[in-house]
């Protein structure tokens, strides 16, 4: 199968004699956020090694896993921070390595459905949704991970392909998310509030996002109003899950 803005093609579809020229709209549409939060979950991974590595040898150093993680606790302390920095750290290279496959695979469908702001908030907003859901459940676990995020991007995929219609089985969404649900209940070393949070801030930004495109399309709200709510809700819902992160960390 061949990947796709909209889904896979099969390989008689999009076979060709010709060479495929690549156009100013190829470009437009390509996933230009998640190849860049790929590299930037690659990079602090790194470097997370890389400070480890030297505090082993010299016996100093910042560990920015203890620094960046999610707990509570800090959080209540003012340390505002790892309520989106720990959605940038992990734990090992098979944890960082399967979060970025997921991330490549679901960026690669949502991203050009919505655009690039619009998917850079869903993003956000469910990652600081997963870590609300860690502070409402396991506040005095360290959580670390992108999971949270990457759960809200299948939520939102889901979101948009009920909208339209689309068969969640025939997509293979349905399986992806029920597979996952189980492994999240299945093992005691997943945040099941980082997976369900982030799940929820997906499916709720996805659908504001599939409502004020619609409410466009059938006239009930001017184009360009519609245009720029879409594009600055999930922004507006990241914001607000940031205020009630906060909000449970005082209340530990």
């Amino acid at each position: 199968m061949k990947s796709a803005s909209v889904g896979f093609h099969c390989p008689e579809c999009v076979s060709s004699h010709s060479q495929r020229v690549v156009t100013p709209s190829d470009l437009a549409r390509a996933p230009v956020v998640t190849m860049a939060l790929i590299a930037i979950n690659a990079l602090v991974f790194v470097a997370d090694r890389l400070a480890d590595a030297q505090t082993t040898q010299n016996g100093s150093g910042t560990d920015l896993t203890l620094e960046g993680w999610l707990f509570g606790p800090a959080v209540a302390d003012g340390e505002w921070w790892r309520i989106v920095t720990s959605g940038f750290l992990h734990s090992g290279l098979m944890h960082v390595g399967f979060n970025l496959y997921m991330l490549w695979i679901l960026g690669n469908q949502l991203e050009p459905a919505v655009g690039r702001v619009r998917f850079g908030g869903i993003y956000a907003a469910s990652l600081v949704a997963g870590s609300v859901g860690v502070l409402l459940l396991d506040p005095r676990v360290p959580t670390l991970g992108a999971s949270g995020a990457v759960f809200g991007l299948l939520g939102a995929l889901v979101a948009l392909a009920h909208g339209r219609g689309v068969s969640l089985s025939q997509t293979g969404l349905g399986p992806i998310l029920a597979i996952n649900l189980v492994l999240t209940f299945a093992s005691s070393r997943i945040s099941v509030g980082g997976h369900l949070g982030g799940l929820v801030g997906g499916l709720v930004t996805g659908w504001l996002v599939l409502t004020l495109t619609d409410a466009a399309r059938s006239g009930k709200i001017d184009r360009k109003l519609a245009r720029a709510a879409s594009m600055a809700a999930p922004w507006i819902v990241g914001v607000g899950l940031f205020a009630v992160a906060l909000t449970l960390a005082q209340q530990i």
